[in-house]
């Protein structure tokens, strides 16, 4: 017997979510669906329509569209095997599956560019941190189909109008260009060298990293290779004239809409598979994060990742994306309320067993007229629901009792000053509309 009491308490110590993920409820799920809302309003008046793209994908669409030598890919992404032996991930972005979206349903058929949005979760074995979790949701919307400098543009514009809608201020951009085919090798080189005459200094995580991606190394957060980087050469100097042309024209765009914005050298975002432009989105300075402007957001250009998963052609393509996550826990985030959430006026109340058979009936009533109520059907004192309805605040209280239920009618109590009055069933709507 106590054997199994044992195994039974070592059960129980397991009722628990993973490391780094969790439950969404109450306030905190709202605060997500409002925010979901009010991005997507944003995006539809831009242009942007709607796609859900799965969780799963099949392993490859992220190795060769992210690329060996990210963090993402080596050390951060969840894979499974099928018994069919297939090789799946989590989607760990949402990048890759929209491109393998694109590319499978022959959206390139129609007319371009493509603007889409999606949001949802995704997931990382990252360790956890305020703001960052191994489920985690985002928010993104990219531009298919048009190399054109005015869509990096107006995709930055979307992204910067929904964290301001969301209560962001004193928004910045960093922003970087890092060229494309034609002039990027040119500059790896100039860089790898420039590595090399500083490999002893290098910790072993970076002197990895530039056997297998040296931009990666200007992305790096070890101490040292921040100093080294602070005189590494920038990318902007080694620009052909068509990608210099393309980077002045997002600026002047930025200019013009009064956006505020950095050129950062070192900035080339954690996935390969961007090219020309790159920006993260600033917020403001954390001082639980060393006093450093907060990263709400990010993005870039990737005209040659349609290729690198599946297309024959180069796919030109520049989008951002969201951490809703880190949104949500700010203190400037305005709590936006989904529409779906509607404050009662009413509190239903029923009492005895004829109320309680009849009280699903006269809620549906209430429910096609729109009208938001609360209730406590499981309830069945007054008292106990009158509680109930006055902690809520509540204004109006409906109360069905047993000769209301044989009567067809209904008390409405108004709950502050206690008077009430019976109404037939049949004129409850018209009387409730009356109500202030």
């Amino acid at each position: 017997m106590k054997k199994i009491k044992k195994e039974n308490k070592n059960k129980m110590s397991n009722v628990s979510s993973l490391k780094g993920m969790r439950d969404l409820m109450n306030e905190e799920y709202y605060s997500f669906q409002g925010f979901f809302e009010k991005a997507q309003e944003v995006a539809v008046y831009y242009g942007f329509k709607p796609i859900e793209t799965p969780m799963l994908e099949h392993e490859e669409i992220f190795t060769t569209g992210i690329g060996e030598g990210t963090d993402i890919v080596d050390k951060e992404m969840y894979t499974l095997k099928t018994k069919g032996g297939d090789r799946l991930a989590l989607r760990p972005e949402h990048t890759a599956p929209l491109m393998r979206a694109y590319i499978e349903h022959g959206m390139q058929t129609m007319p371009q560019p493509v603007l889409l949005y999606q949001y949802g979760p995704s997931f990382r074995h990252d360790k956890p941190q305020r703001g960052r979790y191994r489920q985690f949701w985002q928010f993104d919307a990219d531009a298919l189909g048009s190399d054109k400098s005015i869509m990096d543009a107006l995709v930055i514009k979307t992204c910067v109008s929904i964290l301001e809608e969301a209560g962001a201020e004193n928004l910045s951009i960093d922003i970087n260009s890092i060229g494309d085919k034609e002039c990027r090798n040119g500059y790896i080189r100039e860089l790898t060298n420039y590595y090399k005459k500083n490999l002893k200094d290098l910790p072993a995580v970076d002197r990895e990293r530039l056997k297998v991606n040296p931009l990666r190394i200007l992305d790096s957060k070890e101490e040292k290779t921040i100093a080294i980087n602070e005189k590494a050469p920038d990318s902007v100097s080694f620009l052909c004239p068509s990608c210099k042309k393309h980077f002045k024209e997002v600026l002047e765009y930025l200019g013009e809409m009064n956006i505020e914005f950095n050129l950062n050298k070192n900035l080339v975002r954690g996935l390969s598979y961007y090219t020309r432009t790159v920006f993260e989105i600033l917020g403001q300075k954390n001082e639980e994060e060393g006093n450093a402007p907060m990263a709400l957001a990010g993005g870039g250009r990737y005209d040659y990742l349609g290729r690198q998963i599946g297309s024959k052609k180069d796919i030109p393509g520049v989008g951002f994306s969201i951490g809703v996550d880190r949104i949500v826990a700010s203190p400037w985030y305005k709590k936006l309320a989904p529409r779906i959430l509607k404050k009662p006026k009413i509190y239903f109340i029923q009492l005895g067993s004829e109320a309680k058979l009849k009280s699903l009936n006269v809620i549906e009533v209430l429910r096609k007229a729109h009208i938001p109520i609360a209730q406590s059907l499981s309830k069945d004192s007054l008292g106990s629901q009158l509680g109930i309805a006055e902690k809520l605040g509540v204004p109006y209280a409906l109360i069905f009792g047993v000769k209301e239920a044989l009567d067809n009618s209904v008390i409405v109590r108004d709950m502050s000053n206690r008077s009430q009055e019976t109404v037939k069933l049949a004129k409850l709507l018209e009387y409730l509309k009356e109500l202030k």
